[in-house]
């Protein structure tokens, strides 16, 4: 009766291991099976998945058109009220002060979507206005690199630019880099950022780079240290190599 007893308890035991082992490798695979994940920005409290079904979208395509930051200034024409024709410029919280009406936000917006909702916002008080907007002066594309590279820093980012031009406009790889683990922020509606693992090492080393990413304004690339710099200022320059030591009779 004990050894049927032991017996029973034994396959209730496997049954419950085996369970267990399928959901932390389902866990698993649904963090971290992309090679890349959203995070909070510094504004948001919680992780958010970014759509209905948590799957992680891809990194935005680079033709997007460009989105209204702070400081930019508009031109706006009425060419048939011209009374209204005005010059404004994004405030710090993204909105901008209108004549007429009141303010609207337009941070992180297109000229096309701007375009939008001043036609509604005017048609308040005007008869289906026609309205051209015109980016007088913006903020120039740039992109950062950080960590173990040779001039870590902001650069402007014109035209499409990989990560590997990158890397080497920013001075080029030190010997203490780790290329294989290169992280690329990208910051996403919402105020969330995109992290996307860049394995440079092997694209270099495969000489394959059709999966080298192009950079998007105001990415952020960081280049880690490789272990052995981690601890290398922590030897003795004395241990290494082997000395001889003269022989005095």
């Amino acid at each position: 009766m004990a050894n049927k007893r032991w017996i029973v308890l034994a396959a209730v035991a496997f049954c419950l291991g085996i369970l267990a082992a399928n959901g932390a490798q389902a866990q698993k695979s649904a963090l971290g099976g992309q090679g890349s994940a959203c995070v909070p920005g510094p504004n948001v409290g919680a992780v958010k998945s970014s759509d209905e079904h948590g799957q992680v979208p891809p990194l935005q395509h680079r033709n997007n058109r460009y989105q209204l930051h702070s400081a930019d200034v508009l031109e706006l024409s009425f060419p048939f009220t011209p009374e209204f024709n005005q010059i404004v410029t994004v405030h710090p919280d993204g909105f901008i002060t209108l004549r007429g009406i009141e303010d609207i936000h337009v941070q992180g917006l297109t000229l096309p979507e701007v375009s939008n909702l001043l036609r509604i916002a005017y048609g308040k008080i005007l008869h289906d206005p026609m309205i051209n907007i015109e980016l007088k002066d913006f903020e120039k594309p740039y992109f950062i690199v950080g960590g173990e590279v040779g001039h870590p820093g902001k650069f402007d980012l014109r035209g499409e630019t990989t990560v590997a031009q990158a890397v080497a406009i920013a001075g080029g790889l030190k010997d203490s880099a780790k290329h294989s683990e290169i992280l690329l922020f990208h910051r996403v509606p919402d105020g969330w950022l995109q992290v996307k693992k860049v394995n440079l090492k092997k694209m270099l080393k495969e000489a394959n780079l059709e999966e080298d990413a192009y950079l998007q304004p105001s990415d952020f690339l960081y280049i880690p240290k490789n272990g052995i710099s981690k601890v290398e200022r922590f030897l003795p320059t004395s241990s290494v190599g082997l000395y001889a030591t003269p022989v005095v009779h």
